[in-house]
């Protein structure tokens, strides 16, 4: 075996070459903080020489490693592997190497904040990947976690069906009052103008042809069958959607999903599952609420231009049926369990990074719309062809 020592020995580092291409750095001392300082410039001088197709770091003599020294090993690494050199960690005592992991998953973490990476890694170009296969591969692992989602939130509402007792409720009542009651004020305001609006500019527009009678007909359609579950929905997701993202993100950011997974909690039925019955339970309530809102708006108008309540209302039930408010139930939801599955979802995927909770609440605020959107134009052609 060839044996070539460094041209300048440096204290606590040997370096060697056992063929062309394979070098061996040896640390014959602990990794402390003051240690590293002399040690950073010139192991980072040979890994980033160039020509290298494998390194060894050598732990043998190091019985002792602080933060600084993890992050020394961890550097090493990552800048061997972005060059597509094979690295190989020898003589790591066991009670080094969680902690050499989690440095490692941070380290990835921080190069990948959106959670997808931007360009290959360098053990990717070394399994040959093309930019399409890893797209590709990211795409079936987002698949499998969505998958893997879905399955556990339906097994945790099955479960809280069945086991009623088992349910977190005090956590499911905090939930409910931060979705339903502290919503309510908002949303009793923008229903009411909704309604007011809508009347005023359908009245301007009637009064041409004298149909003004027709305006409770209209109103009363429009807000119970599409409005009323829509805006709804559209303020869950502004306001508890992000709300479910921001906090779970905070949570997976401080590692305190970490510490209930290591505990032998599972994540989605402690925190996403009381959120998701507690939108359930009060989105629907809320969605009453509004339309009424509106229908009082809508009643202002009418008496302002001379019509009697009673006329209002009875036009009101007289073309609002128990289909149309059976619709608007189911639609709300559909709703409701979308906006709160994905926002919850986008929490438990946040990244690293200071950022990554505002990515996460912008990332479940858009999903939530769009989904919002498509399952709506779903609703609407599934209630013409089924006549509902």
């Amino acid at each position: 075996m060839k044996r070539v020592q460094a041209p300048e020995p440096i204290p606590g580092l040997a370096v060697r070459e056992d063929a062309p291409g394979a070098v061996a750095v040896r640390f014959t001392g602990d990794l402390r903080a003051a240690v590293v300082a002399r040690l950073w410039g010139p192991a980072m001088a040979r890994v980033r020489g160039g020509g290298l197709t494998s390194l060894r770091l050598e732990l043998d003599k190091a019985e002792y490693i602080d933060g600084a020294g993890l992050a020394l090993l961890v550097k090493l690494h990552s800048e061997a592997a972005a060059a597509g050199t094979k690295v190989e960690l020898l003589g790591l005592p066991p009670r080094y190497q969680h902690l050499l992991d989690l440095a490692m998953r941070a380290e990835k973490s921080a190069g990948e904040p959106d959670g997808e990476p931007d360009a290959m890694t360098g053990a990717e170009k070394a399994a040959g990947l093309s930019p399409l296969d890893v797209r590709l591969r990211e795409a079936l692992r987002d698949l499998r976690e969505l998958v893997c989602f879905v399955g556990e939130s339906a097994q945790v509402l099955y479960n809280s069906l069945r086991r009623p007792h088992q349910v977190r409720w005090p956590d499911v009542l905090t939930q409910a009052l931060a979705v339903g009651v502290q919503s309510l004020p908002i949303l009793l305001l923008i229903g009411f103008l909704m309604g007011l609006i809508m009347s005023f500019q359908s009245v301007i527009t009637l009064q041409r042809f004298g149909g003004e009678i027709y305006v409770p007909n209209m109103l009363g359609l429009v807000m119970f069958r599409e409005m009323g579950p829509l805006v709804t929905a559209i303020l869950l997701a502004a306001r508890s959607g992000s709300a479910f993202a921001a906090e779970i993100g905070t949570m997976h950011v401080n590692e305190e999903l970490d510490a209930l997974t290591t505990m032998g909690i599972s994540p989605v039925r402690f925190l996403v599952g009381p959120r998701i019955l507690a939108s359930l339970a009060v989105v629907p309530i809320m969605t009453l609420f509004f339309n009424f809102a509106s229908l009082v708006g809508g009643a202002l108008v009418m008496l302002s231009i001379g019509f009697p309540l009673v006329t209002f209302t009875s036009r009101v039930f007289a073309n609002v049926t128990a289909p149309d408010l059976i619709g608007s139930i189911i639609k709300i939801i559909v709703f409701s369990l979308l906006v709160a599955g994905v926002s919850c979802l986008k929490g438990l995927r946040t990244g690293g990074g200071a950022s990554a909770v505002g990515r996460s609440t912008t990332g479940a605020v858009v999903a939530g719309l769009i989904l919002i959107t498509v399952a709506d134009g779903l609703f609407a052609v599934l209630f013409y062809y089924f006549k509902f």
